[in-house]
C-alpha cells in the first residue's frame, strides 16, 4: 500500500547567497520512519499559495519547529528586533495551512514554533524571552555545539490525566522532554485546551477542543528522539495512525 501523504511547511533560509525553502531532516525522518507517512514539503510563500490544493492531496499536516519566531503583528503587538528572527513567508503559509487542516478534520501535529503558530492561528498570543519573566526557567537550548546535547532530554513536564496527549503517550504525570525555545504561549486561544505544563507554568502541550480528530501541539522536540525515546515515538506513532485513519476514510 502507498504511504499516506503529509504536508510540512518549509522555512526560508538564506544559503550560498540565495533563498532556499527548507525543512530540517529530523522532522522528515521522524515522519517517514516512525509515523510511516510520506512527507511533502510545502514552499514558504508570502502570497499566491493555493493551500486548498495542498490540503486536497494530503492526509496530515506536520508543523515543524524553526529558529525563527512568529511575527508579533499577527497577535496584535509591534515587532522589535529582539523578537526576531522572523520568517513572514513561513507565517503566511503555516497559519492558513493550520486553519485549513482543522476546518477539514485533517490530522495536525504542531511542534515548537508549530505550537506557537497554532495558538496564533486560533487567536492566541505569545510571550518572548520567557527566561526573563519572573519565576520562569531558562527554556533555551543548552550552550553546546553538539546536536545531541542541544536536544538532550533534561526537563520535566506534567501531562494532565485524561488529556489527548496522555492518551497518545500512553501515560500521564511527569514526562521528561527536551527544551529549545525563547518564546511560549501567552494568552491561550479559546479553542485550545492546555494539556501539559512545565513546573514554572510554561504551556508545553495543547489540543484543539473542537477538532474532529488528532490536533495537538507540543513545545518540546519529540522528532529528534522519535526512534529511541518511548514518549517521542508514541506521539509520532499516534500521529501516523491518525493520518492512516483519515486516508482510509476519504
Amino acid at each position: 500500500m502507498p504511504l499516506p501523504l503529509i504536508a510540512i511547511p518549509a522555512d526560508i533560509r538564506h544559503l550560498d547567497r540565495a533563498d532556499w525553502h527548507a525543512v530540517q531532516t529530523q522532522y522528515v525522518d521522524a515522519a517517514l520512519k516512525v509515523s510511516r507517512v510520506m512527507p511533502l514539503l510545502v514552499p514558504a510563500l508570502s502570497g499566491g499559495a493555493d493551500i486548498g490544493a495542498v490540503l486536497d492531496r494530503v492526509d496530515g499536516v506536520l508543523i515543524s519547529g524553526s529558529a525563527s519566531n512568529v511575527h508579533p503583528s499577527l497577535y496584535g503587538l509591534e515587532a522589535t528586533e529582539a523578537d526576531g528572527p522572523f520568517d513572514t513567508a513561513r507565517d503566511a503559509t503555516s497559519l492558513p495551512l493550520i486553519r485549513g487542516a482543522l476546518d477539514r478534520g485533517i490530522p495536525l501535529l504542531a511542534i515548537c514554533r508549530g505550537i506557537q503558530e497554532l495558538n496564533v492561528a486560533l487567536g492566541g498570543t505569545l510571550v518572548s524571552e520567557i527566561q526573563d519573566q519572573p519565576g520562569r526557567w531558562d527554556h533555551r537550548k543548552p550552550p553546546v555545539e553538539e546536536r545531541d546535547g542541544m536536544y538532550s532530554i533534561r526537563q520535566p513536564v506534567f501531562v494532565r490525566e485524561g488529556s489527548c496527549i496522555a492518551q497518545y503517550l500512553g501515560l500521564a504525570g511527569e514526562v521528561q522532554v527536551n527544551s529549545l525555545h525563547r518564546q511560549a504561549i501567552g494568552e491561550t486561544a479559546s479553542r485550545l485546551q492546555v494539556e501539559a505544563t512545565a513546573e514554572d507554568g510554561t504551556i508545553e502541550a495543547v489540543s484543539v477542543i473542537d477538532a474532529r480528530g488528532f490536533a495537538v501541539g507540543v513545545q518540546w522536540h519529540p522528532e529528534y528522539w522519535a526512534e529511541t525515546d518511548t514518549p517521542s515515538r508514541a506521539l509520532f506513532e499516534a500521529f501516523g495512525d491518525a493520518v492512516r485513519a483519515y486516508a482510509a476514510a476519504r
